[in-house]
């Protein structure tokens, strides 16, 4: 029982040095790790992917609360881990926020290196304390098929003269190569002439970008280069199964109604130059998009 404690030790110490070639060097050949977060890595896979946790979170530790043997050749090790994210997460500027994890360790040992490691802990708490969205939902209920979206606004409020809408169609294995074209081009936008807002939407095997303009020729700024064209020279080479770009031009759009803060009606913002029929300022309008 003390060897496999100690194997298990040597591990959990490698972890606490942020050593990866330490850590790499407690598993057997072919020895695996595996984690909600990871899934199944070993060798460089699993130094790649210590290194990327000891990235976002450089004082990451672990308080062994308990550790015992749990049957031939096993050790189950309860923990608590803490860090702080002070570099990318996920591809995600830092939080500045602490997290705090409970979770356990089922570690097969054989001979004096490891076997496998099975981690268990709660996938939703790490996001939930960085203050990111946990979603959970089906893909699809019947006709409907659920995504996510993303949206960047310029601040204007201008009422839109155009809408640029994009989609493509790719393989799963394309979609995080799309969604950071989609949103590098989103960034460039922002620095447009004329740009009012974009919104970016996944659903599925189906990439949507929609972005809304003062003016029809303001899209062209769209073809000079930069995220775009980068995007568009990978869609020509091998990116995508199917796409289309379009510009759309508003039939047209109805006034801007705001309830009133003091009868609780709703009136036409532009209509009544900002003001409610019952004499009271209107809230101050959102942008149109």
């Amino acid at each position: 029982m003390a060897e496999l404690l100690s194997v298990a030790h040597k591990y959990l110490d490698a972890w606490n040095n942020r050593d990866a070639d330490a850590l790499v060097a407690t598993f057997a050949e072919g020895g695996t790790y595996s984690d909600p977060s990871s899934g199944e890595v070993s060798g460089e896979a699993l130094k790649a992917y210590v290194n990327n946790l000891w990235e976002a979170f450089p004082d990451l530790s672990f308080n062994v609360v308990s550790s015992a043997e749990a049957g031939p050749n096993m050790v189950a090790t309860q923990w608590f881990m803490k860090g702080t994210n002070t570099g990318p997460f996920n591809g995600l500027p830092p939080s500045g926020r602490t997290v705090a994890l409970p979770g356990a360790d089922f570690i097969e040992i054989a001979g004096d290196r490891i076997k496998s490691v099975r981690g268990y802990f709660d996938s939703r708490v790490v996001p939930e304390q960085l203050g990111l969205q946990v979603v959970v939902q089906p893909n699809e209920v019947g006709a409907f098929t659920f995504g996510m979206s993303v949206a960047a606004h310029s601040g204007k409020k201008e009422k839109p003269g155009a809408f640029s809408i994009t989609a493509i169609w790719n393989a799963d294995e394309q979609t995080e190569e799309v969604k950071t074209l989609s949103t590098d081009i989103a960034k460039d936008m922002l620095s447009m002439e004329g740009f009012i807002g974009v919104t970016l939407v996944r659903i599925g095997d189906l990439g949507i970008t929609v972005s809304a303009w003062e003016k029809p020729e303001n899209t062209i700024q769209l073809m000079r280069g930069g995220a775009h064209s980068k995007a568009m020279k990978r869609f020509w080479e091998d990116l995508g199964d199917a796409a289309f770009t379009s510009v759309w031009v508003p039939h047209h759009i109805n006034p801007f109604w705001i309830r009133c803060t003091a009868c609780h009606k709703m009136a036409d913002y532009e209509g009544g130059n900002g003001k409610c029929d019952c004499g009271e300022t209107l809230p101050e309008r959102p942008g149109y998009f």
